[in-house]
């Protein structure tokens, strides 16, 4: 239901923009897409959405990898500069250059998707896009709680919390505070000792190591709960438990979906310790930053912050969640 209301409002206010961005489309609408990890599946498919949403307004979409590099990130703005962009969609692969990109832009219309443009303060430079962080991390804290009182494994010495983090990210810091805090709410017995924390860059690789070093240095953990700030990283633990011999009691709460739909395609609810995930949607964040770029771009005013929510799905219920994304 709550997919289905997303859609519907989405679906509205994109009929409403593209009657208003008529005169925009003749102009020749150039809209460049700057994601700091193109690779990525999330980044894909959001970067995809963005290009449907413009496409359908008669403009043209350039979608680019920064590769995580903040030297290509504020080359391919030159380029946007350069091409007289009417305006570029983003997300940044460093918060701390959120002022250098906006003064790279030389006043082209910016939307930040995913991490915000901000200043020092945690002020707002452009308008954002993204995930209603705190909220989807209490969801996928409940959900882990409730996992682990219906197992009996609160209270537990050899049971442990990972909390995978991405603590440089401001848009990824309150997911693991909402996961930390709503799983400790319901599950006071498990003790702070129990609970583990690993930093990462976003990426598998890094989600791997990272974790692998977590569940290394504690052989005293049989059995691990996971989760995380995005869902490369809880990937990269399934493989570490993997690596590990400890899937097989583990528990992995994935944080997007957009991956945990694959390794239950491809292994069954039983071949993996992904038991669950956040499911939000890229499409969502990919058309919403197009829809609130075109309010700019048409001399309106947009809210400075636009959020999506989540649902948890599970190998019993994401087909039907997830629709077409779950393919």
């Amino acid at each position: 239901m709550l997919k289905k209301v997303a859609s519907v409002i989405l679906a509205a206010a994109m009929a409403c923009s593209m009657l208003a961005a008529t005169a925009m489309a003749d102009d020749n609408l150039l809209v460049y897409g700057i994601y700091k990890a193109g690779d990525q599946t999330w980044f894909i498919d959001e970067g995809a959405a963005a290009k449907e949403a413009v496409e359908a307004l008669g403009g043209e979409f350039v979608f680019v990898d920064a590769k995580m590099s903040p030297e290509e990130y504020l080359k391919a703005i030159d380029n946007a500069v350069a091409n007289k962009a009417s305006g570029i969609v983003t997300c940044i692969p460093d918060q701390t250059l959120s002022q250098a990109a906006i003064d790279e832009a030389q006043g082209i219309p910016m939307v930040a998707a995913d991490d915000a443009l901000q200043d020092a303060d945690g002020n707002k430079l452009a308008p954002w896009v993204g995930i209603n962080a705190y909220v989807i991390g209490e969801a996928n804290g409940e959900w882990l709680a409730n996992y682990a009182i219906e197992n009996d494994l609160v209270g537990k010495e050899g049971v442990g919390l990972l909390i995978m983090t991405m603590d440089t990210v401001s848009s990824c810091v309150p997911r693991a505070e909402g996961e930390y805090a709503k799983f400790t709410e319901l599950c006071p017995e498990f003790g702070d000792d129990n609970i583990f924390y690993a930093d990462y860059d976003g990426t598998t690789d890094k989600g791997n190591t990272a974790a692998a070093a977590v569940f290394t240095a504690n052989p005293q953990i049989t059995t691990w709960l996971v989760t995380g700030a995005n869902e490369e990283g809880t990937i990269g633990a399934c493989r570490a438990l993997e690596v590990a011999g400890l899937d097989a009691d583990a528990c992995v709460v994935g944080l997007g979906a957009y991956m945990a739909k694959d390794e239950w395609n491809d292994k069954g609810a039983d071949g993996t310790c992904m038991k669950a995930a956040a499911y939000f949607s890229s499409d969502s964040v990919g058309k919403g930053s197009v829809e609130v770029l075109m309010q700019v771009l048409n001399g309106e005013e947009p809210e400075m912050e636009t959020a999506v929510d989540a649902i948890v799905v599970t190998p019993e219920t994401y087909k039907e969640v997830m629709g077409a994304a779950a393919e």
